[in-house]
């Protein structure tokens, strides 16, 4: 697989070391703190340079009483940390992360490698002109090759939406990132009841506390993708945390928006977020065969 590639290339020898930190994190003393970048719901994100390790990082620092209470849905079933599971995740598409652990302050950090391009959910709001004038068949490779990674690695991404994809400076990469709300694809973390996510972009069973699974993630990835070439949602747009109710409802066809779509792409983004989860496309690597003889003029 890339990513497999990709780790034996990069993740070893000559990368930076990935990991838990073996001592509690000075922030003053170690960073020069550029820039507060786009806070989260339970964490703030610092763009800073790292006198450690001699280049400009992401710096996130989560609010360790929202993250203590989030776990708590899992007292008792060794749940890893976001920083365990990101570290593992050394991918071409996937935000790197260099380490984590705990600040003096007793809050949770990661550093992070720093992508100057900015997130997807800022350039559909300004309609940058990225998305008008640049093929974007490799973004929804990359993102979908992203989803798949992590599903192979045994997770559950569980917030896959346009805040949380990245594009590297030069505009011609998008990564997936913020593993806050990850578990693993495992029985006693897939129960009904762990209603996380974004709602716009929420799986029906997610929202209505069923049984969910892999699945979830993969509606989540149509309704971004289909945002990304539309600037419009496949529902109405919502603002409370229960704006994913209307998602048990057909989902506006994307050709209203994009009459230009290739059928097959089309068809597979609605695959994607089918509300019933057994209709839904069953993988990110079957909705990457299906869309696998598209060329980037098919957009």
């Amino acid at each position: 697989m890339v990513w497999q590639l990709f780790q034996s290339l990069f993740g070893g020898k000559g990368a930076p070391a990935r990991g838990a930190a073996r001592k509690k994190l000075d922030v003053r003393k170690r960073f020069e703190i550029l820039r507060q970048g786009v806070a989260g719901t339970m964490s703030k994100f610092y763009v800073a340079r790292d006198r450690q390790l001699g280049q400009v990082v992401g710096l996130k620092i989560a609010d360790a009483a929202k993250v203590a209470a989030f776990e708590a849905r899992f007292r008792g079933l060794n749940k890893p940390r976001e920083g365990e599971i990101a570290t593992q995740l050394v991918h071409p598409f996937i935000l790197q992360t260099y380490e984590f652990g705990w600040t003096t302050a007793n809050e949770p950090y990661l550093v992070m490698e720093y992508l100057a391009g900015g997130i997807l959910h800022s350039h559909i709001v300004a309609n940058s002109p990225i998305l008008r004038e640049r093929q974007l068949l490799p973004y929804i490779r990359q993102s979908a090759e992203a989803v798949a990674a992590i599903h192979e690695m045994g997770y559950i991404h569980h917030d896959i939406c346009p805040r949380n994809l990245m594009f590297t400076q030069d505009l011609q990469i998008m990564k997936l990132t913020d593993f806050g709300l990850t578990v693993p694809a495992t029985p006693p973390f897939m129960q009904p009841g762990n209603r996380s996510g974004t709602p716009n972009y929420m799986a029906p069973e997610v929202v209505r506390r069923q049984p969910k699974d892999q699945r979830l993630d993969i509606f989540s990835y149509g309704v971004s993708i289909y945002e990304m070439l539309t600037a419009e949602l496949p529902w109405e747009r919502g603002t409370t945390g229960m704006a994913a109710m209307s998602h048990n409802t057909p989902p506006a066809d994307i050709r209203r928006h994009r009459p230009q779509i290739h059928p097959d792409l089309a068809a597979a983004i609605h695959a994607c977020i089918e509300p019933d989860k057994e209709k839904r496309c069953p993988s990110m690597r079957e909705f990457l065969a299906r869309i696998s003889n598209l060329q980037s003029t098919d957009l």
